[in-house]
């Protein structure tokens, strides 16, 4: 009744591609600075770094997601009340009571089923849409983060090992898309790599 399948795929893919493509930038960033000073950075400052970013976020994603989706669901409901002449009160059906004088007579009776049905689908979606609206980024920006949990020293095996985490997580998502629109896989997946690529190209041109 809340379309929240549809919602929430795209919500999923737009959230945790923005994420991947943000830790992309900051682990681009710090690999520019390691190349010049190797000993400015140890992995805990870019798993500190990363994390906090990511953490950010998914609580901005979260929060203003739910806000967002509960105002629009709101108007739904009301919108939908409306159209089908459901007043705040709810929905009146008609009754036939028979009176002790034997004649018939109608009486009024609050219906608020289909209201209920309708609120609760609304109130679940906005739960669902936004947990994923805020879990999607933390998803994306965490996972190319994993190499720097291990060692004390930073090193550019960190940075390969994350790129390559990134590129198969662009290419997991290039193949969702793929497989949600009924083919097309490696175009996807080429366009999304090619935005990663994009983003580590102009962090060099940066940093230069």
């Amino acid at each position: 009744m809340a379309d929240l399948g549809i919602i929430a795929r795209r919500k999923f893919f737009n959230n945790c591609f923005d994420g991947a493509l943000t830790c992309a930038g900051i682990v681009s960033g710090i690999f520019i600075i390691f190349l010049n000073t190797p000993d400015l950075f140890t992995p805990q400052n870019v798993i500190v770094t990363g994390f906090a970013t990511a953490l950010a976020i998914g609580i901005s994603g979260l929060w203003g997601a739910f806000l967002s989706e509960e105002a629009e669901r709101k108007k739904k409901v009301i919108d939908m009340n409306k159209d089908m002449a459901i007043s705040e009160e709810g929905e009146m059906e008609d009754l036939e009571v028979n009176p002790p004088d034997g004649k018939k007579k109608k009486k009024r009776k609050k219906n608020k089923e289909n209201k209920t049905v309708i609120q609760k689908a609304e109130d679940f979606a906005t739960i669902v849409a936004s947990l994923v609206d805020g879990g999607a980024p933390v998803l994306g920006s965490s996972l190319p983060l994993i190499p720097f949990l291990f060692g004390i020293e930073l090193s550019i095996m960190h940075f390969i090992s994350s790129y390559l985490i990134l590129v198969g997580l662009l290419v997991y998502l290039g193949n969702y898309l793929g497989k949600i629109s009924g083919g097309g896989r490696i175009r996807y997946a080429i366009h999304l790599v090619t935005a990663g690529v994009v983003t580590l190209l102009v962090s060099i041109l940066l940093g230069i």
